[in-house]
């Protein structure tokens, strides 16, 4: 991390859904970058989260953000999925501050997190069209592999999500990566 102050990550604690200015931030902040990462897989006027949907994820404790210069600059979901496995979702980092590994420091404290909890192992989902070769889903699938995930599914968007599906506009894959913690 190259900068004047050191990158702040923090969990939301539940309380915090209440402050309607800072959920709205953080929504705000995932939309932007998930209109680029998944453009041209939803139908116009999809975004991908709303302040109903992240207030429900702070209560539940499963919101964690980065703060650079007293700036939100980078939002990550941390949840467990069973006893043995722990996720992270809906990874954010603010256009304008990318390079300086706000994502892999969340990604980072998302493991340390998945550890501490007693999971022995991280996953990861990303949403990549069948037919057509996606930029920025090209680019995270090197990043994950090189942060030590490997695809171990891949299914359709309708098995876990059966309510999004109708608002694709292109047929997509869902992979899930995991990473063994050693």
């Amino acid at each position: 991390m190259s900068s004047a102050s050191p990158l702040q990550i923090t969990s939301l604690s539940p309380d915090q859904a209440a402050d309607f200015d800072l959920v709205c931030a953080v929504v705000a902040l995932i939309n932007e970058v998930y209109e680029v990462a998944e453009e041209g897989l939803w139908a116009n006027g999809h975004t991908r989260t709303t302040t109903d949907d992240i207030a429900a994820l702070i209560r539940a404790d499963e919101i964690t953000v980065a703060h650079l210069d007293n700036e939100l600059v980078g939002v990550v979901r941390i949840r467990r999925i069973d006893q043995e496995v722990s996720e992270f979702g809906m990874l954010a980092a603010a256009p304008k501050r990318r390079g300086l590994g706000i994502g892999r420091e969340l990604v980072r404290f998302a493991e340390q997190r998945g550890r501490d909890s007693g999971a022995s192992s991280m996953q990861l989902e990303l949403l990549v069209p069948r037919e057509w070769t996606h930029p920025s889903k090209e680019f995270l699938t090197q990043w994950y592999t090189r942060l030590g995930y490997t695809a171990v599914h891949t299914g359709q968007l309708a098995d876990s999500y059966p309510e999004l599906t109708p608002r694709l506009t292109t047929p997509c894959h869902l992979i899930t990566y995991r990473k063994p913690f050693l």
